[in-house]
């Protein structure tokens, strides 16, 4: 249950999200600005 718990952790992260829109190919500043407002609804 551990290793499930830490994977949707991980994958919720907003620097792993961050990553993934930059991965898809969004620039710095949109994928900043989407992880930022990920980050203030999710994690505020």
């Amino acid at each position: 249950m551990d290793a499930i718990r830490n994977a949707i952790q991980h994958h919720c992260n907003p620097l792993h999200v961050y990553c993934r829109l930059r991965g898809l190919g969004l620039s710095y500043t949109t994928a900043h600005w989407l992880s930022k407002v990920y980050e203030r609804l999710f994690f505020a």
